[in-house]
């Protein structure tokens, strides 16, 4: 059998999510959840208000501050992932939801051009988040703010590398779960002056975290013995079952919700 080329970091996040977009536009995590209650709070939009979903996925995030504002750009680089964002849209009869083929580090968009930038559980695939931020500034109106919302890396390294460990066996297209401090050194390094407006613990069941991102069965048997030889603290911390048999159990991964404007 001839060996699969392999891929850069873009075409593999292309692919990964290119063959489970339908997965995502049916995800209960990413339909709703406190956090994203939270960004819409956080947002103070009028009805002239632009806003830019970046790395917007099958777009449950754009469709959420839609109701809140003129016009909603949903930007990814995912073309079947922009086909959900149009399906979803259609399902909610709403039709100020523009999808757009785009990535975050290079976005085809006028500089002053938004009143808001959101992106939610997308910031964990960016090769380059740094170059995404100086982006989001630059298309941001001087009194326009970014909200993020992402899986945050704890500052204890041993659940930092734990964490990672069990999102790049999940799914190869992950690059990392940055700490809340690390956020804060790239939106200030950016011209942001950051705050965290939120904390929670995500629960997510494993079969249905697996099966979303269609992991392959040995990679979801690693992720189980790692869990079951986890140490105690890191048991409690991602609040393990005592013992691991099946599919069938939840467990928590640690997120934040970050609201940054210009320093």
């Amino acid at each position: 059998m001839p060996k699969r080329p392999s891929l850069d970091l873009k075409q593999q996040v292309q692919q990964q999510f290119a063959d489970v977009a339908s997965n995502y536009r049916k995800s209960k995590v990413h339909a709703a959840g406190i956090d994203l209650d939270r960004m819409v709070q956080l947002s103070s939009l009028g009805q002239t208000s632009r806003v830019l979903d970046a790395g917007c996925g099958a777009g449950h995030t754009a469709l959420a501050f839609a109701a809140h504002a003129d016009l909603v750009i949903a930007c990814d680089f995912t073309p079947p992932m922009l086909e959900q964002v149009g399906l979803l849209a259609i399902e909610r009869g709403l039709s100020n939801v523009r999808p757009q083929l785009a990535d975050v580090e290079r976005l085809p968009f006028a500089n002053d051009s938004f009143d808001l930038v959101v992106t939610r559980y997308s910031a964990h695939h960016w090769g380059q988040p740094e170059r995404a931020l100086a982006e989001f500034r630059r298309l941001l109106k001087a009194d326009g703010a970014l909200l993020i919302s992402d899986i945050m890396a704890r500052e204890d390294y041993a659940q930092d590398t734990f964490l990672q460990a069990i999102e790049l066996l999940r799914d190869p297209s992950h690059v990392r779960d940055y700490r809340i401090s690390e956020w804060f050194t790239m939106l200030a390094n950016a011209g942001f002056a950051p705050e965290v407006r939120l904390t929670f613990d995500l629960t997510l069941r494993f079969d249905a975290w697996t099966r979303r991102m269609a992991t392959p069965r040995q990679h979801a048997d690693m992720i189980k013995t790692i869990f079951n030889e986890a140490p105690a603290d890191i048991r409690r911390a991602f609040r393990l079952p005592a013992r691991i048999a099946n599919d069938d159990f939840d467990f928590v991964i640690p997120g934040a919700v970050i609201r940054a404007t210009s320093a």
